[in-house]
């Protein structure tokens, strides 16, 4: 058998802009999914995984879409891009898939869609070599939408897939999601991302708080998200200027468009600023005033990652703020290398002091996107 890997990733800044057509800055994680795997030719696709030790899930290749409310939900991922590729016409003979997970569950750190795109660059290599990384992103969205039920935009999928080591993706959604038949696609950048060389670290706070996009919440922001369009005459919140989301009157649904509005601002800015080469402590105050918009206007914070960001803030970081869909998961501290330990020490007292159990801290860098790795 042959190993591939895929990358979590942490969004620098653009949370909720994907889906209302806007701009995204991610990176990806050192933290992988490991898929090993082999061609069979029976007719049957075997899934095993280390984190869910027991008998190996097994179905008939053309059983997947008939069977679906048979499979494990875990199960329903990989297999649900296996679908995927034979709704497109790729003929897949068979496949054992092992896998194992590093990247962790429910922390909003794109777990599924490394998960996914595991699997998605495993069938391509082995059945479908002609397919480019662009197609992949698409079809690997496809199966967590329609197989797992999860509504998810572009942004997992195009960081798993695309991110390079260093450097974090600036992607503009509509631009990008116009253009599928492109090898690669258009509408994206590679920005230079090395806070090393800054004496800085990108430190993640997992509040140990799983988040679940498929409770209906993450579907309801979006579903208001469209309704503030709707209301403005637009087709999507990235049409929308700052001065005009004062004419939205709901209010719930002019908060919702202020923080797509303002947040795709802060990814632009903060693009700017790492594209320049300045010092990335200047981007801080922005993660911060992004958490803010995700706490206020988006109402998709949590006591926890509200707790994990200031702590933080106060504690020395430049700037802190929440990442993923929201509703739990993980916040991401911009740190001095000297000051990450005062820093992690600050906020495990501030979880403590609350009675919240310890959350898992670790640094991380800009690592490289799915690849076959022996």
């Amino acid at each position: 058998m042959r190993t591939w890997v895929a990358p979590g990733r942490v969004n620098i800044i653009g949370e909720h802009t994907d889906y209302n057509d806007g701009y995204v800055l991610p990176i990806a994680l050192p933290l992988v999914v490991r898929c090993a795997a082999a061609a069979r030719s029976d007719g049957l696709v075997r899934v095993g995984s280390r984190q869910r030790p027991g008998e190996p899930v097994l179905f008939a290749v053309s059983d997947l879409d008939r069977q679906r409310a048979l499979v494990p939900g875990w199960a329903r991922y990989p297999l649900g891009v296996v679908a995927e590729f034979t709704r497109r016409g790729h003929r897949i003979p068979g496949v054992d898939l092992d896998l194992d997970g590093a990247v962790p569950i429910g922390a909003g750190l794109s777990s599924s869609a490394a998960l996914s795109c595991a699997v998605a660059v495993v069938l391509r290599d082995l059945f479908a070599p002609g397919l480019t990384d662009r197609m992949l992103i698409d079809m690997a969205r496809a199966a967590e939408n329609d197989y797992v039920g999860t509504p998810t935009g572009l942004l997992d999928q195009s960081a798993a897939l695309l991110c390079t080591a260093g450097h974090a993706l600036l992607l503009d959604v509509r631009a990008f999601a116009a253009d599928t038949a492109a090898p690669r696609g258009t509408g994206h950048e590679q920005i230079p991302f090395d806070l090393a060389a800054f004496g800085l670290e990108l430190l993640v706070i997992d509040t140990g708080q799983p988040h679940e996009l498929v409770d209906g919440r993450y579907a309801e922001r979006r579903d208001q998200c469209a309704a503030a369009a709707e209301a403005l005459g637009v087709t999507a919140l990235r049409d929308v200027a700052a001065a005009d989301v004062d004419r939205i009157a709901d209010d719930v649904l002019r908060r919702r468009a202020s923080h797509v509005v303002t947040e795709n601002a802060r990814v632009l800015a903060v693009a700017e600023k790492l594209r320049e080469g300045v010092d990335p402590r200047g981007i801080g105050p922005i993660l911060t005033a992004g958490h803010a918009s995700l706490r206020d206007d988006f109402e998709v914070s949590t006591p926890a990652l509200d707790a994990a960001v200031e702590a933080a803030v106060a504690a020395g970081a430049h700037g802190s703020r929440m990442v993923g869909g929201g509703f739990g998961g993980s916040a991401i501290a911009l740190v001095d290398r000297e000051g990450t330990e005062a820093v992690v020490a600050a906020v495990r007292r501030r979880f403590a002091d609350a009675g919240l159990a310890a959350p898992r801290t670790f640094a991380v860098v800009a690592a490289a996107g799915a690849h076959r790795a022996r």
